[in-house]
């Protein structure tokens, strides 16, 4: 259990690890590309370990350094690993890997810890069939274990038959230059988190596929081709960044992560625009983004259907600011780590801040001055690291927080605890 110790003020320049949903794109495109290449920056996490042995077994080498990875592409070509694919609960790779595995020839099994079995699967099965694979859900249950019969993938028009998670449609988009035919993906209903798949579309284009889109981003063409070796950045996390500005918002300090660029090719890099909206300053320059916090927070509303994992941040955030809080357009919450919609409104309880959980939305009525309605509590984690790294940023201003299960931090920001340090200096 980890206490967290209460923070007047900060005055920090900091970095952050690699983006987690850069690493793991950049490394199912390394893979894929023919020859190697460099990663520069990479996240080293849970996460990306579970997605980097998994394509070690897939016959991929993968070498990492200590501040990039190389990466031997072969092509396209997969191997068939000798027993299942374990990515515990890790759901982009668990997605990405199942149509990464549907290239090779041979049977595949990708599973996942208990967590894993209950996250839908569903929808991406469903579009993989109608690209000619042979796929199946191990216990019938629409999540995985996924059982693959792989014999390649057909490619021509398929149907993604809802949107709600963007992981599903980078998955498709990220293996259907290697279909047998030019590949066309069509998404039924609307497309949620549309940061992600801009991403992965940049990712693409950056290792040499560029795919045409509508600008709904519910219908692409991708050409045939194969991605090229290339050495490649990793941009810092804004997601791990998102915990830094909020500790300045919160105690009214000030806040530079500086390798998190601007223009980013992440959504949650928003964050700070929302921040400015409930009246911190930012500021963007070659030194990174800062966050200066400023006399009141206030609440605002705001629909987070595009960054679903900075929601726990901003919460947290509303939680110490004066009026209502209304964050819109979170149903995919409850399909994360944990039931975050559900979670974060227990555990804001606990600290005595008023919360309500809606079927796709919470609202909050932050404490403003009055932080002396506020205590200590043990939050539960739930296993779930952004749980933990967003009610550090509370243990900020209430003291006695005290978060169970910390460890948890390890899936996306291992030395996250060590940083979090450096705001006391």
């Amino acid at each position: 259990m980890k206490e967290i110790r209460p923070l007047g003020s900060t005055d920090t320049i900091l970095t952050v690890p690699g983006s987690k949903s850069l690493t793991q794109r950049a490394l199912i495109a390394a893979a894929l590309a023919n020859g190697e290449s460099i990663l520069q920056y990479p996240l080293a996490s849970e996460d990306t370990e579970y997605t980097s042995h998994a394509l070690a077994a897939m016959g991929i080498t993968v070498t990492p350094g200590q501040e990039q990875w190389r990466v031997l592409g072969k092509g396209g070509v997969i191997t068939t690993p000798e027993q299942e694919i374990f990515l515990g609960n890790n759901g982009t790779a668990t997605r990405f890997l199942t149509s990464v595995a549907a290239l090779g020839h041979g049977p595949f099994i990708i599973n996942g810890d208990q967590r894993m079995h209950e996250r839908p699967i569903k929808p991406l099965m469903e579009a993989l069939s109608g690209w000619g694979v042979d796929i199946r859900s191990v216990h019938g249950t629409g999540c995985p274990p996924v059982a693959i019969a792989a014999h390649g993938i057909k490619g021509g028009k398929t149907l993604l038959p809802e949107g709600k998670s963007s992981q599903y449609l980078s998955s498709l988009l990220l293996v259907a230059p290697y279909a047998e035919q030019p590949a066309e993906l069509l998404v039924a209903g609307e497309v949620l988190s549309k940061p992600y798949v801009s991403m992965t579309l940049a990712v693409m284009k950056d290792f040499g596929i560029e795919v045409t889109a509508n600008p709904e981003l519910n219908h692409f063409s991708i050409p045939q081709g194969c991605y090229r070796a290339r050495e490649y950045a990793v941009e810092g996390d804004a997601s791990s960044a998102s915990y830094f500005w909020a500790a300045a918002a919160v105690t009214g300090g000030r806040m530079t992560v500086a390798n998190v660029p601007s223009p980013s090719l992440q959504g949650d890099a928003v964050l700070v625009e929302i921040l400015a909206r409930m009246g911190c300053s930012v500021q963007r320059s070659g030194a990174g983004i800062t966050v200066t916090g400023g006399k009141e927070l206030r609440g605002v509303e705001v629909d987070m259907g595009d960054c679903p994992d900075v929601v726990p941040t901003l919460a947290v955030v509303a939680g110490f600011a004066k009026g209502r809080t209304v964050i819109k357009n979170i149903a995919h919450l409850r399909i994360k780590e944990c039931d975050r919609l559900h979670v974060m409104v227990t555990e804001l309880a606990k600290l005595g801040v008023r919360a309500e959980e809606h079927p796709d939305a919470m609202i909050i009525d932050g404490a403003g001055d009055n932080t002396s309605s506020l205590h200590g509590a043990e939050i539960d984690t739930y296993n779930d690291h952004r749980i933990a790294m967003s009610f550090a940023v509370a243990g900020l201003k209430v003291p006695g927080v005290r978060v169970k299960g910390e460890g948890c931090v390890v899936k996306s920001f291992p030395d996250f605890w060590e940083r979090f340090e450096l705001l006391y200096r």
